[in-house]
């Protein structure tokens, strides 16, 4: 495996490097973000009080958990204290931590929300950071993990020519729901999706039906720890 990749050097470009990586399937950035999380917002059939980003770098999920979830208090962390600061800038009213390797910091959360996080991590360490995920979790609270599909080759090609993909190791989907059952969290549901270029809206309602098909961009797994 490559060097570890330290996001400290990409604060100041990492948005554009997203552009021109995926530049092809949608010119902003931003849509990635809203998809998601408004694809966690469709799921979920209750409320969260607390809610986690881990992960978040500079912040780019932040006003779209906010938006999409009004009554909740948001937090994200990182490994990257620069990443922080440029999130913390962008979002003042949020609280953002660093990840130091405590188990716990604060009160647990109702939600986790972790998206393209998991192929940077060791595979030695996903397990230890999966445990500790679900240590964060109130009984009944969510953990939604969207990575890479390792399945299609578009995806490949583009984590492969990221700079900031240097030390990518992707996951599959049986892998990673092999890490939440590990963890003691119980499966909820897990989907491929980012199929349809923004662009082509008139065939976006595919992404509804399309989900059982390994070929999206991207897929999701959905753990609950058990109330």
């Amino acid at each position: 495996m490559s060097n570890k990749v330290d996001f400290d050097n990409y604060t100041d470009n990492y948005n554009q490097l997203l552009r021109e990586s995926t530049g092809f399937f949608s010119a902003s950035e931003e849509y990635f973000a809203r998809y998601k999380i408004e694809l966690v917002r469709k799921m979920i059939d209750r409320s969260p009080k607390r809610i986690l980003e881990y992960g978040c770098g500079i912040g780019r999920n932040i006003p779209f958990l906010r938006s999409a979830f009004p009554d909740a208090q948001i937090e994200g962390s990182d490994i990257s204290a620069a990443s922080l600061e440029i999130a913390r800038r962008d979002n003042p009213a949020v609280n953002f931590f660093v990840e130091d390797g405590d188990v716990q910091q604060g009160e647990p959360v109702d939600l986790i929300f972790v998206a393209g996080v998991f192929h940077h991590i060791p595979v030695s360490q996903r397990a230890a950071v999966t445990r500790k995920l679900f240590s964060r979790l109130s009984p009944g609270g969510e953990l939604f993990v969207f990575e890479h599909n390792p399945f299609n080759p578009v995806t490949r090609r583009i984590v492969d020519n990221c700079p900031y993909d240097e030390d990518a190791v992707l996951l599959r989907p049986a892998e990673l729901k092999s890490l939440m059952r590990d963890a003691s969290l119980t499966l909820e549901g897990a989907g491929y999706c980012l199929f349809v270029p923004p662009k082509l809206s008139a065939l976006t309602w595919l992404e509804n039906v399309l989900g059982w098909l390994p070929l999206g961009g991207q897929y999701w797994v959905r753990g609950l720890r058990p109330a």
